[in-house]
C-alpha cells in the first residue's frame, strides 16, 4: 500500500516472534478488532510457538519471516520477540513497507530508538508500541477522559505503581539476562511512563533519577527485581515504582495503581484488584470539591486496536501519536541507564 493512500479491505497482518504471551493478547485484540492474520514466524522457543498453535490453529505457520515481509497481503508485522530484536524485526518490516505493532519494550538501547526513528522518517510507516497498561485498560482510559474534562483541575502530579507476579518457572532464559530483557524500568516503567505522558498532557520529559536492584533473587544477579524513577516535564512531576514482588496470594499479577493529582482534586486508580474491597478491576476513586466518589469503570470502551487498524487503513494517529511512542521507550531506556549508572557508582546495594 503506497504511503497516504487508504486501505481497501481488512487489515491483514503477520507474526514476528512469540517469545512472550502478549503475543497472543495483540493478536485476540487485532483479530476481534477485524484483522485477518496471514502467517506466523515463532521463533527459536519451541514451547512459545506450540502454545500459540494451540490459541491460533488458524494462523499458519512459516519458517522465515522474510516470508512475512515479501508477502503483499501484509499489512502489519506484529512482534513479541525476545526484546533485544524486537527494533531488528520493526526496522526490516517497515522497510519491507509494513506497518509495526511491537510489545513493550520495543527497543533496550538509545542506538535501537534512534534508528528507528530514522527508517519511520524514510519509509513513513507506524510504529506502535503495545502499551497494554493503557490501551486495554478500562480504568485508565476513563481516568484520561476525566482529566480532559478538568475535573480534578489541572494536573500537576502522577504516582505510578507496577508490580508484577514474578512466576519464576514460566521464564526464559532471556528474562534473566540483562542485555536481552533491556532491564526492568525499559520494561515495566516504560507502561508507567506513557501514562504519564498521556494523563499529564506532556509531550516531553526528563528523568530526574532512577534506581534499580535485585533484592529478592541473588541466583540470577543480572535480573533487576525493583526499579523506582522520578520524572518531570514543563507540565508535572511524576514518580514510578515497579517490582517483580507480588504475593502468590493476590488475585492479580499485579496490584496496579495510579494515583493523579490535580490542583482541584485527585483520582487513585485500582486497575486490577481492589485489596479486600470491590471484586474485579478497573475502579476508579474521585475525590473533588463535592465529595467521594466511585466509578466502576469495566464497561467502559477501549478502543485501541480499532484505532489502530484505522490508522493502517487512513494514515492517521487516533490509537496514538508516533512521536509518543517514541518518547515513551527514549524515557524508559534514559531512566534505566541512569539507574544502572547510579547502581555501579554504590549508590544501593544489588
Amino acid at each position: 500500500m503506497p504511503v497516504g493512500g487508504e486501505l481497501a479491505g481488512p487489515v491483514r497482518f503477520g507474526v514476528v516472534g512469540v517469545d512472550h504471551p502478549h503475543s497472543h493478547g495483540m493478536v485476540r485484540g487485532l483479530r476481534e478488532a477485524g484483522g485477518h492474520g496471514v502467517g506466523v514466524a515463532g521463533g527459536d522457543d519451541s514451547e512459545r510457538r506450540v502454545a500459540f498453535r494451540r490459541d491460533f490453529p488458524d494462523i499458519p505457520e512459516v519458517n522465515d519471516p522474510r516470508r512475512l515481509y515479501d508477502d503483499p497481503r501484509v499489512d502489519l508485522i506484529v512482534t513479541a520477540g525476545v526484546p533485544v530484536e524486537r527494533a531488528k524485526i520493526a526496522g526490516e518490516a517497515m522497510r519491507a513497507g509494513k506497518d509495526v505493532l511491537a510489545d513493550k519494550p520495543a527497543a533496550t538501547t538509545p542506538e535501537q530508538v534512534a534508528e528507528l526513528r530514522r527508517v519511520v522518517a524514510e519509509t513513513g510507516r507506524i510504529w506502535a508500541v503495545y502499551f497494554g497498561e493503557r490501551f486495554t485498560s478500562p480504568a485508565t482510559t476513563k481516568a484520561g477522559a476525566l482529566v480532559a474534562s478538568g475535573a480534578i483541575g489541572t494536573v500537576v502530579q502522577m504516582i505510578g505503581l507496577g508490580p508484577h507476579r514474578l512466576r519464576r518457572a514460566t521464564r526464559p532464559a532471556w528474562f534473566f539476562e540483562r542485555e536481552r530483557c533491556g532491564g526492568i524500568l525499559a520494561d515495566l516503567a516504560s507502561h508507567q511512563i506513557d501514562q504519564f505522558l498521556y494523563l499529564t498532557g506532556s509531550t516531553s520529559a526528563e528523568i530526574v533519577s532512577a534506581d534499580v536492584g535485585n533484592y529478592a533473587n541473588p541466583q540470577d544477579p543480572e535480573l533487576q527485581d525493583f526499579g523506582e524513577l522520578v520524572m518531570r516535564s514543563p507540565q508535572a512531576h511524576g514518580y514510578v515504582r515497579v517490582d517483580w514482588y507480588t504475593p502468590d496470594g493476590l488475585s492479580s499479577w499485579g496490584d496496579g495503581r495510579i494515583v493523579i493529582l490535580g490542583t482541584e482534586g485527585y483520582i487513585e486508580l485500582r486497575k486490577n484488584v481492589d485489596v479486600a474491597g470491590r471484586p474485579g478491576g478497573n475502579h476508579l476513586f474521585l475525590v473533588d470539591a463535592t465529595g467521594e466518589h466511585y466509578v466502576d469503570c469495566s464497561d467502559h470502551p477501549v478502543t485501541f486496536y480499532e484505532d489502530l487498524l484505522a490508522d493502517i487503513r487512513e494514515r492517521t494517529e487516533m490509537a496514538n501519536p508516533q512521536q509518543m511512542y517514541f518518547t515513551t521507550m527514549e524515557l524508559a531506556i534514559a531512566a534505566q541507564l541512569r539507574a544502572e549508572e547510579t547502581a555501579s557508582a554504590g549508590h544501593i546495594t544489588t
